[in-house]
């Protein structure tokens, strides 16, 4: 095979992967089963009296309060429940404003209309308790500072069940951990099947399909992603036993991780609002029994450090996908560049130059091997030429004039397909760290009042950093060995466009960064070159 065709195939690779992480995000290993288990159901009379911290409680002096609303403030956030089951009304995010300008309103990620879907809500036996169930608080307003911790107790009585709900928040992180109990003071077993249930506004703008809103389920084989708005829709349920779920965008993550097995998940859009349960059926609470489960609820941003702190690895939720051993190491580079030069734009670069200068001798036997072969074209067109109506006999001299030129055909492209994990895995990393949203690169246009890199995972708003980028690929090309087969030679010239309109609406961190990097690559040619000559 020539090296012409070797490269086409490489950046057809280059095209096919972008789309295709997009489109079918990879599969992870199945996680470890967790030995540990806090829920515990009381199946009889004799279980309860066996344990006495699981009896049913009475509900004394009970006072409804309904419709009363609850703050809780924290140095992280803002969080609004309303008495009445125990739901979120608003939950916004101190340290993330909705737009680039400080002085926008913080993300909430409960949004507009989705409070009245339940976020935070539990359903028993199907029923929703936040609906026609009384409910009373225990603990006003709170107010956090870090390292301090508060918490607030929501009672309610459906029927013969007591609901006591305790949540805990803290002021370090974005976890509330939830101390669930359902006691049967009634005269028959009931049943104990819990959902516990997520509702968010979209959590990412409307069609952005590099930062999608989805729902998200962690199960026995990894994380499931679920985008597609017209099978969430028609409602979603994940077969499999799940460990936690959410709704996410690369950003931004709420979920709901139940400190129990046997767990399945739903997911669905109803009028705008995203919706996602985990569920399980327990069994019943026998007379005077008592079930208890340990919930935990994580709002907040997808940073590393945050999720960490979470149970069943929720850091699973950031996705770097088939490169993700590449993406990480990566991400910590550029994180130690920006603790230098302030700026994350200036640190892609560096990291950029630093990628280069490791790959320089894999990219200076590339351009030998191209030029090597440029020698050879005139003959391998005289070969083409005789042998036009033998292809069999065609390869074998072609074959025989590398060996005797000592011509690696695949020399050119090799070491770029050694340099694609790395490629994919910066690309991956860039496009879903949060550092990079609403970070600023370049905040105005030179000269001008306008807006241009002032959000590094925004695309550029005038387009002139992806302009750029094609015609840097176009320059590439010119300074390539052309190929002899005038198709291949289509489809190269074909290649600057093709690259150029995908980049269009790629966040512009990612851009800065192909950019940089055929800049460079053009450089070491153009070095190459002179120094031949």
């Amino acid at each position: 095979m020539e090296n012409k065709r070797v490269i086409v195939a490489v950046v057809l690779s280059l095209a096919v992967l972008v789309g295709w992480n997009f489109l079918f995000p990879p599969q992870h290993p199945a996680p470890k089963p967790d030995q540990k288990q806090t829920a515990q159901t009381q199946s009889s009379p004799q279980q309860a009296k066996t344990a006495p911290a699981a009896k049913a409680e009475a509900l004394s002096a009970f006072a409804p309060t309904p419709g009363k609303k609850v703050t809780v403030q924290t140095p992280l956030y803002t969080a609004v429940f309303n008495t009445s089951g125990a739901v979120l009304d608003r939950f916004e995010l101190k340290n993330f404003h909705q737009t680039i300008d400080p002085q926008s309103p913080p993300v909430d990620l409960v949004g507009d209309g989705a409070g009245a879907k339940a976020p935070l809500g539990l359903l028993i036996n199907g029923t929703p308790t936040w609906q026609n169930v009384d409910w009373a608080v225990e603990g006003g307003d709170l107010n956090l500072v870090p390292g301090a911790s508060g918490t607030l107790v929501f009672t309610g009585r459906m029927g013969t069940t007591i609901i006591r709900r305790t949540l805990t928040f803290t002021g370090d992180g974005y976890l509330i951990e939830e101390k669930l109990s359902l006691s049967n003071t009634g005269a028959e077993p009931v049943k104990n099947r819990l959902a516990m249930t997520l509702a968010v506004n979209r959590l990412s703008s409307e069609g952005n399909s590099y930062n999608p809103t989805q729902a998200a389920f962690y199960d026995t084989s990894g994380l499931e992603l679920y985008s597609s708005e017209k099978k969430l829709a028609e409602g979603i349920e994940d077969e499999k036993v799940v460990r936690w779920g959410a709704i996410m965008s690369n950003y931004f993550l709420v979920g709901a991780i139940p400190d129990t097995d046997g767990l399945h998940g739903k997911a669905k859009i109803e009028n705008g609002i995203f919706r996602v349960a985990v569920e399980k059926d327990a069994g019943d609470i026998a007379v005077g029994g008592r079930a208890d489960l340990t919930v935990n609820y994580f709002l907040g941003p997808k940073s590393p450090h945050y999720l960490g702190m979470a149970p069943q690895n929720l850091s699973a939720a950031i996705d770097y996908g088939w490169f993700d051993f590449v993406a990480k190491p990566l991400l910590k580079l550029l994180h130690f560049f920006y603790s230098y030069v302030g700026n994350y734009g200036v640190a892609i670069i560096l990291l950029t130059v630093l990628i280069k200068a490791i790959f320089w001798p894999l990219s200076h036997k590339s351009y030998k091997s191209m030029e090597q072969m440029k020698k050879l074209q005139p003959l391998l067109s005289q070969l083409r030429e005789k042998y036009k109506g033998d292809r069999q006999k065609m390869n074998e001299e072609m074959m025989q004039l590398y060996k005797t030129y000592k011509v690696n055909p695949a020399g050119g492209c090799l070491p770029m397909i050694v340099q694609i994990p790395v490629f994919f895995g910066l690309y991956q990393a860039l496009l879903h760290s949060i550092e990079l949203r609403h970070a600023a690169f370049i905040t105005h246009l030179p000269f001008t009042n306008l807006i241009w890199l002032a959000d590094l995972s925004a695309k550029d708003p005038f387009y002139i950093t992806p302009l750029i980028m094609g015609a840097t690929m176009f320059i590439q090309q010119k300074m390539t060995p052309a190929p002899g087969d005038p198709t291949q030679a289509k489809i190269m010239l074909l290649m600057p466009v093709v690259f150029t309109f995908m980049f269009l609406n790629f966040p512009s961190g990612l851009v800065v960064y192909w950019l940089v990097n055929n800049i460079i690559s053009i450089a070491q040619q153009w070095w190459m070159l002179r120094k031949k000559s």
